[in-house]
């Protein structure tokens, strides 16, 4: 896999996370300079309107992509109050 994309909460939004060199490297022709750092440090999160379309692109391009959309991580983290 490239690329993972994680549901982080209910409200559809998703994290990005590149998992191979060649998943940066695809995501940085994507993405502005300044949000590379974010990139490398898995702090990117985007709506489900956008991953769909990264999905799309990034499979036109070859790119492995690891979509876990079933289950948010809210569901599985445990909880505390």
């Amino acid at each position: 896999m490239d690329i993972s994309i994680t549901n982080i909460d209910n409200q559809s939004n998703k994290s990005l996370r590149p998992l191979s060199i060649h998943g940066m490297l695809w995501l940085q022709t994507h993405f502005e300079n300044d949000q590379w750092e974010a990139l490398s440090d898995n702090n990117v999160i985007i709506s489900e309107t956008d991953s769909e379309l990264l999905i799309e692109d990034a499979s036109l391009a070859g790119v492995k992509i690891e979509s876990m959309s079933e289950v948010s991580i809210l569901d599985v983290l445990p909880k505390t109050n």
